[in-house]
């Protein structure tokens, strides 16, 4: 018996050594941790528990029949993250290159099934040459197979990928269907076809990096939702997205001990300019509201005119979308509306409440624009807020004009709760345009017709340019002192704990794509 303890702990033993010291050598000469290292950094000490070590693939063709190595080239298993459940796999490119087929496919599917049965996160760790040639098709069924898994568990359980190395091909499909995707500068990169088949093709010279790296993918196509120097920073930030997302679709989100205080912040009294048009960081709104240092921003570098991203207000995980107007005046584009659709669709899927704040020109005009599908881009945003079901709050810092001010959480599509700061200007269009409109004849049979155009706008701003029409008719249901902001959002959510908002029976809507 003993001897057979002992070649199950040779045989374990050789599996966690993974394509041997070399390999593992060439892996950090890279700055790259093994699969094994990756998943250590990760999973809270003494809890992960492998799955599917012994597994071998069963291929016979091209040599393969001579090299059986155990685990099949990934990691899988499941553990605690700052105590709570959850699965992972790891791909390890130290065993023939982390290619993926038959048995490899099986063991994720595996830990994706029981993720989903057991209502718990599921976080990928990609690091593959991709699809194992010399298995042919079984490979590309392998990829499927993932894939509708992926499908199945979204919006059932959270999903994320991190992208450790090398993911090209039908690989890069099912980090796309998960919910956030994280990158790590220089080391890692992602693209349907690789440098050497986009200059056959089109004859463009571009490195792996130029082409799919962390940089262009966080800023340029807007893939990627985090980039980070180095992996650990990468595992740490997986670590901390969780922190503010529940195990599944049926919980809440994790709460952290709270005492109430004075919940007024004097600062948010000067963080409007005095000139309506000078532009302001909305994250001064943002950190001035929530509790001290939870903001955690996603897609931060890209359409960077539209801020989300999660927070605590006392103690709780909220969702929050806001316009930007310190880019491109915080106007709505194609990419600023998939950006916040997105993460609308997100939080509503996993029960996060939303807010919002709400400074908008309206959206950007041009041909370019127009001819990218502004229009049903921006009809996305507007879809996501109005079928999303979790309380959903919106505070208009100061502009909110013609579409974009329906779009943005407006009441009229169900918003909870609207409070305007008293330099909310809600109106068609900025008093200005509205003046040229409006008294066009006035202004042109004038004597000084420039004179008389200013006396209009301020005419259309007095009358317009401010929150307390909208109160009136209960648009917004308070107009509020900046440092009170904080308060009445706290009391509001509270409020709206226990919301229920039934929606219209439906196989499901056809958001416009």
């Amino acid at each position: 018996m003993q001897d057979k303890i002992n070649d199950l702990e040779a045989k374990i033993a050789a599996a966690k050594l993974g394509g041997g010291e070399k390999r593992i050598e060439a892996q950090h000469a890279k700055n790259k941790l093994t699969a094994r290292e990756r998943i250590h950094f990760l999973m809270d000490e003494g809890t992960f528990e492998e799955i599917g070590v012994m597994v071998t693939h069963r291929s016979t063709n091209f040599g393969l029949e001579k090299n059986k190595p155990l685990g099949d080239g990934v990691v899988t298993g499941y553990g605690e993250i700052n105590g709570r459940l959850t699965y992972v796999f790891a791909q390890d490119f130290t065993v023939m290159g982390g290619s993926l087929a038959e048995a490899h496919a099986e063991k994720i599917v595996k830990v994706m099934d029981m993720a989903m049965k057991n209502g718990a996160p599921l976080l990928g760790l990609n690091d593959s040459g991709g699809a194992r040639i010399q298995e042919g098709v079984v490979s590309l069924g392998g990829y499927a197979d993932i894939f509708y898994r992926n499908t199945l568990a979204s919006g059932v359980i959270p999903q994320l990928s991190a992208i450790m190395g090398p993911c090209a091909g039908g690989a890069v499909y099912s980090p796309a269907l998960t919910d956030f995707i994280s990158m790590v500068e220089n080391t890692s990169y992602m693209f349907v076809t690789g440098p050497n088949v986009v200059k056959t093709v089109t004859h463009e010279e571009v490195t792996s990096e130029e082409l799919g790296g962390a940089s262009t993918h966080s800023t340029k196509s807007g893939v990627t939702h985090f980039t980070y120097a180095n992996e650990i920073e990468c595992i740490n930030g997986l670590k901390k997205l969780l922190s503010y997302i529940p195990q599944n679709c049926e919980e809440s989100a994790p709460s952290l001990p709270y005492t109430s205080g004075d919940e007024k912040r004097e600062k948010l009294n000067g963080v409007i300019p005095q000139n309506p048009n000078q532009p302001y960081d909305i994250r001064e709104a943002i950190s001035g509201t929530v509790d001290g240092d939870s903001f955690h921003e996603v897609h931060k570098d890209y359409a960077e005119n539209i801020v989300v991203g999660f927070a605590r207000l006392a103690g709780k995980s909220i969702g929050i979308v806001a316009n930007q107007p310190a880019f491109l005046a915080g106007v709505l584009d194609n990419n600023s509306s998939k950006k916040g659709a997105r993460f609308v669709r997100f939080c509503d899927a996993f029960n996060i409440p939303l807010l919002v704040f709400e400074d908008v020109p309206g959206f950007l005009p041009g041909t370019d624009q127009e001819w990218n599908a502004i229009i049903t881009n921006g009809a996305k945003l507007l879809y996501a807020f109005s079928e999303a079901t979790v309380p959903r709050i919106t505070v208009i810092t100061r502009k909110a004009y013609g579409g974009a001010y329906d779009v943005m959480n407006s009441k009229h599509i169900g918003a909870d709760m609207n409070f305007a700061w008293p330099s909310a200007e809600i109106a068609v269009m900025g008093a200005k345009g509205a003046a040229e409109i409006i008294f066009k004849k006035e202004i042109k049979e004038a004597a000084d017709s420039e004179a008389k155009l200013k006396e209009k706008e301020a005419e259309y701003a007095e009358m317009f340019a401010n929150p307390y029409n909208a109160a009136a008719r209960g648009y917004v249901d308070e107009v509020i002192r900046p440092d009170q902001t904080r308060e009445k959002l706290i009391k509001a959510f509270k409020m709206l704990e226990n919301k229920v908002d039934v929606l219209p029976k439906k196989k499901h809507g056809n958001i416009p794509m």
